[in-house]
């Protein structure tokens, strides 16, 4: 039954990739149909963005009185309700509406599910899970350009996922007994713990440090992700059809990353996983900025940045308990995945902003600034959790 239960996450964690590419892939064929501008997107996404630092935030609160099993239902089903609600939308209004629910579910569950697994399994099943979320990620585009290459409406394509959604969501209510045989007190919403307040969290040795490696790396990431193609085409002239092919390969590299460091993950252990993953990032960078003319060695390097990005996530993640103590767990990776979101929604657009007005050519330097927060961050951490763990043996 164990092992029924750690393929449910794993399905889980598919369900939590596929509507985030959804807004990217559909927008095209959705502007001209609402009559808006094409810059709106960023309004719904935002509105999304919004919603799942709330829930990160609260997470930790939520889960103490309901427990992991229901909190991940419930905000699957949530999800699942938003993008039905997007698949019957006709106007940008109701657009912008459903993108509450839709942004509410989505960071509650991935701060319960990541807590849960960071207790209760290896380094190696965390890399893999977050593979799988970028199966779901690069998936939904495909289930949407299904639709939209044989003619019919982008509401097609939501409606498809949100069914998906729906399924996974009746599996979980009907799996809950699973979860209280495999969880602990803290899960199941019987602590009797009161939850702990953002001061109190913000107090915690540490957390700032490890918040702001966590912001760095989704400001890398999304970065990196978003602005991939305009750089290759405007400052490396390559062909346009061919910078979006290799833009679409960085999250390929992160996900065939994530493959490849489940098999070497427990080996390696957190920190090195950090360590090694920060050190492909730069060379990859280095790749990118290199000024030769040949393209060749420009598309490997950000191919090379999303294998370096691979694991750095996932164990930054699964560190959390050892790093600040299970009982503190729960509270800090909720506050980890709203300072993600923050990073990830504010910072590549950033860069479009700095890009516009002074160059795109920036592009590896902005990377770079982020790569070095995380290491300074993590390795500062690494010394601040040595030199408390050091302290008891002293006395």
């Amino acid at each position: 039954m164990a092992s029924f239960l750690i393929v449910l996450i794993y399905i889980a964690f598919i369900s939590l990739g596929l509507p985030d590419s959804l807004l990217g892939s559909a927008w095209p064929a959705m502007q001209p149909s609402l009559g808006v501008p094409f810059s709106y997107a960023g309004i719904i996404s935002m509105i999304i963005a919004g919603g799942t630092v709330v829930s990160s935030l609260l997470s930790e609160r939520i889960i103490k009185k309901l427990g992991t099993s229901l909190v991940t239902a419930f905000s699957v089903l949530l999800t699942a309700t938003a993008l039905f609600g997007f698949s019957i939308s006709d106007s940008f209004f109701l657009l912008c509406l459903f993108a509450v629910p839709y942004g509410l579910g989505a960071g509650a569950v991935d701060a319960a599910l990541n807590n849960f697994v960071a207790l209760h399994y290896s380094s190696r099943h965390m890399n893999w899970l977050h593979c799988f979320w970028g199966v779901g990620a690069a998936a939904s585009p495909y289930i949407m350009g299904y639709f939209l290459i044989g003619g019919q409406s982008w509401n097609n394509g939501y409606r498809t996922v949100s069914i998906i959604q729906f399924i996974l969501t009746a599996i979980l209510f009907f799996s809950l007994p699973l979860w209280k045989k495999k969880g602990m007190a803290v899960e199941t919403g019987k602590s009797g713990e009161k939850a702990k307040s953002l001061l109190q969290i913000w107090k915690i040795p540490g957390v700032r440090y490890i918040l702001l490696a966590f912001f760095g790396y989704c400001a890398a990431e999304g970065t990196a992700g978003l602005w991939a193609s305009s750089y290759l085409v405007m400052a490396k002239g390559i062909e346009r059809e061919i910078a979006a092919q290799f833009a679409s390969l960085f999250y390929m590299g992160i996900t065939l990353g994530r493959f490849i460091c489940g098999f070497v993950a427990n080996k390696l252990g957190d920190k090195r996983q950090i360590r090694v993953g920060l050190a492909i990032m730069l060379l990859g960078v280095l790749l990118v900025w290199l000024p030769v003319g040949i393209s060749e060695i420009t598309l490997v390097g950000l191919i090379v940045i999303g294998v370096g990005c691979a694991p750095v996530y996932p164990a930054i993640i699964h560190s959390t308990p050892d790093n600040f103590g299970k009982e503190n767990s729960q509270a800090i990776i909720g506050v980890q995945m709203a300072s993600a979101y923050i990073g990830s929604t504010f910072m590549p657009p950033l860069f479009g902003f700095l890009a516009e007005r002074i160059s795109i050519y920036l592009y590896p330097l902005y990377i770079l600034i982020f790569a070095v927060l995380m290491f300074l961050m993590t390795e500062t951490l690494n010394k601040a959790v040595q030199k408390r763990r050091a302290v008891p043996a002293q006395g």
